[in-house]
């Protein structure tokens, strides 16, 4: 039983860090870099990835004995796209402004890479409940990295964070924070500040293991 949950607990590290599908596996750009403009969307976006992943993670890794390698494709998608609509639809209902904010990119989640991809490369060939670990990692890293980078726009863009003012009257906003070069501009400096860590690390190992030697 340890054992197990230690799997699980591993499974969703992975994707929370070590495969984050931002930052590590570089998938999920589209509406990552769309609609970061605030910490809102961001959050938003990724607590709307992490519903879709959960559910057609699931239904995918019960299924996946009955499906026909032929069509697998063509049916995880209409799974996915059954799990969009509940959140398009529950978004309409309940926050529309946000709904509106986020716009295209609700629907364009059918075709999601993150949420094909684990649905084809993990689901499809694991159980329920790694399948759901998997989910919750991917869809957690996910959340952090589209969160991470709104607030970072928000802040410097906006001198907001979640909508309340930060600074003074006398703040002077980065306006090119809140346009597409900013988002740009923000994945490539965080992306660099994570390699560079990456490689003290892998070289402060690297003593280690030649002082040990």
């Amino acid at each position: 039983m340890n054992k197990k949950l230690a799997c699980l607990k591993d499974c969703i590290m992975s994707g929370v860090c070590f495969e984050n599908p931002v930052f590590r596996l570089m998938l999920g750009l589209c509406p990552t870099l769309a609609v970061t403009v605030t910490a809102k969307n961001g959050i938003a976006i990724g607590l709307a990835a992490t519903f879709v992943l959960l559910g057609s993670n699931t239904i995918v890794s019960l299924i996946k004995d009955f499906v026909p390698t032929e069509v697998r494709i063509p049916c995880y998608i209409l799974v996915i796209a059954t799990f969009v609509t509940i959140v398009k639809l529950l978004l309409q209902a309940y926050v529309p402004l946000l709904y509106a904010e986020l716009g295209l990119f609700v629907d364009i989640m059918v075709v999601n890479c993150i949420i094909l991809g684990r649905a084809e490369a993990f689901a499809s060939k694991n159980t329920v409940s790694m399948s759901i670990a998997d989910a919750l990692g991917m869809g957690i890293g996910f959340t952090l990295a589209a969160g991470g980078i709104g607030a970072i726009r928000e802040i410097l863009g906006g001198g907001t964070l979640l909508g309340f003012p930060l600074f003074g009257a006398s703040f002077n906003p980065m306006l090119v924070m809140i346009l597409p070069p900013g988002a740009f501009l923000t994945i490539g400096v965080i992306m660099a500040a994570l390699n560079f860590i990456n490689a003290d690390k892998t070289k402060n190992i690297a003593n280690i293991a030649v002082e040990k030697k």
